[in-house]
């Protein structure tokens, strides 16, 4: 299941703003022809002196200032317990998820498994080398699942990279059993129209089914020819997890979704989805899908039925993430100007793009709708050779009403904020360090930033994984939410 680290090779590239830029990876004379795509897969991270928590001063940010290279700085609310460093300083660190005491952490490498018994000092259980970005992971009992979504070779833990253009290059959705976490077992891979850039996990009593976004088809690749405007639905049968298998690919997007560009300037076409989050209490789903967000009814998890769909060709570059509220009655949206490896957090941008968008649910049953009612954004400006832009975050599950949630923001760092309000969104505390880089774009910061069972985990692309303690009277009351798993984008019913 080990294999010596490879380059990565993924089938869309940044597009040529970045690789004018030079911050492409030589990788990609080998790839597909280009477009644009989001997430930093293809960019080699910036490099930083590593930093132990322990070393942090207790300093809060003057109005305006930027922090000095590598520099930590956090609100008094919100300060960082323990860090244990990436092992591969040339890797990249991708989403968690979590089950009792363990965190599981992916990478474009394959995977960590952390101890979190005690988040002052977590520790490594084991690392699994499997290479394929960007590996989204989630677990179910003794399964996890990898999303991979750069073409490979084979669907084994040894492939190397491989044009899309070749009809034997593989991509989709790996399985693996945990029950032994010393020792994870690879036992089962389904290949996904496209690829998996991401999936989510809807649980059943005897199946799990896997929803699998990809985006950005091309003539050129056998597997991921256009029109591809849905999702691809893998059914997981829990007493035979080796059964596996795609079961539906239901479009939702049949009159092509966003046109993009150039109809909508600075807009993505809609070629499928980024990311989903299911709240199977509700039966309910929202997908951010390259040029719309959308609501859909998942009451048969088989066949998921748009209910409504929303676009912003005005401030929204790339719909990249979801997260419903506690009661159901919000959605944030998050937009990722830039695909994550931009400086976006900046004056010149401007407060409402790279940001939130926090639309409320109207209506019931078939007539809800989707009503825009502000953007969030960090209030902390970055520096220009920061990639700075909203990303992956969770619910703090306050309870009463109220609407916290803290939120990766890459070398933006990690965000808490209260959207109770919805139109006057605001920030509560706040970590990050400062420019990886002084001289040049840099790749790094908070990829995913969750809270779980009393702290937030943040899996920082260069420096590995924080444990951050709020502690703010505001969100005292989440400490009293005990969850024996979480998967963020299958999103709980926290009460």
């Amino acid at each position: 299941m080990t294999s010596s680290h490879t380059a990565r090779a993924h089938h869309r590239s940044l597009g040529a703003a970045l690789a004018a830029a030079g911050l492409l990876a030589t990788m990609l004379a080998a790839a597909g022809p280009a477009s644009a795509t989001p997430d930093p897969g293809d960019l080699s991270p910036g490099s930083g002196s590593r930093q132990s928590a322990g070393s942090a001063q207790e300093r809060e940010l003057a109005p305006g200032e930027i922090p000095g290279r590598d520099e930590i700085v956090h609100s008094r609310n919100l300060k960082p317990l323990a860090n244990i460093p990436s092992a591969n300083p040339d890797g990249i660190n991708s989403d968690i998820a979590f089950q009792g005491r363990y965190a599981y952490a992916g990478n474009y490498d394959g995977f960590v498994i952390y101890d979190i018994g005690n988040p002052k000092t977590p520790k490594v259980v084991t690392r699994v080398l499997c290479p394929g970005g960007q590996n989204d992971i989630s677990v179910s009992g003794d399964l996890l699942f990898l999303s991979t979504d750069s073409s490979r070779s084979d669907d084994s833990c040894n492939s190397v990279s491989q044009p899309a253009t070749e009809k034997s290059s593989w991509e989709g959705i790996k399985i693996f059993d945990i029950k032994d976490k010393k020792n994870p077992k690879y036992i089962k891979s389904v290949e996904t129209a496209c690829g998996s850039h991401t999936h989510t996990l809807v649980p059943g009593s005897r199946d799990i089914y896997l929803y699998v976004a990809s985006y950005s088809p091309n003539e050129a690749f056998p597997d991921c020819k256009p029109p591809h405007d849905g999702i691809s639905v893998v059914k997981v049968p829990k007493k035979a997890p080796t059964q596996a298998s795609v079961v539906g690919f239901p479009v939702l997007f049949p009159d092509g979704g966003n046109p993009g560009a150039p109809t909508n300037p600075g807009v993505s076409k809609t070629t499928g989805c980024h990311d989903i989050t299911v709240l199977p209490s509700k039966d309910l789903a929202a997908g951010a899908c390259m040029g719309d967000g959308i609501l859909f009814d998942i009451s048969e998890p088989e066949r998921p039925r748009v209910i409504d769909r929303v676009q912003d060709n005005v401030n929204f570059a790339f719909w990249h993430s979801a997260t419903f509220n506690e009661r159901a009655d919000k959605v944030v949206f998050t937009d990722e100007l830039g695909g994550g490896s931009s400086a976006t957090c900046n004056e010149a941008t401007g407060p409402n793009r790279g940001a939130d968008g926090i639309y409320e649910i109207t209506g019931r049953g078939d007539q809800r709708k989707l009503v825009f009612k502000s953007y969030y954004k960090i209030p902390r400006h970055q520096a220009d050779t920061e990639n700075c832009v909203a990303h992956n975050g969770s619910l703090v599950p306050v309870g009463g009403g109220r609407d916290i949630m803290v939120q990766a923001w890459y070398q933006g760092g990690v965000s808490v904020w209260d959207f109770t309000d919805s139109t006057r969104p605001r920030e509560i505390a706040y970590f990050e360090r400062g420019p990886l880089t002084t001289d040049a774009l840099g790749l790094g910061g908070s990829w995913s930033a969750y809270y779980y069972n009393g702290h937030i985990y943040s899996n920082d692309i260069v420096k590995g994984l924080d444990v951050l303690k709020l502690d703010d009277r505001r969100t005292d009351s989440a400490a009293w939410v005990r969850m024996d798993r979480l998967n963020v984008q299958t999103q709980p019913d926290y009460r």
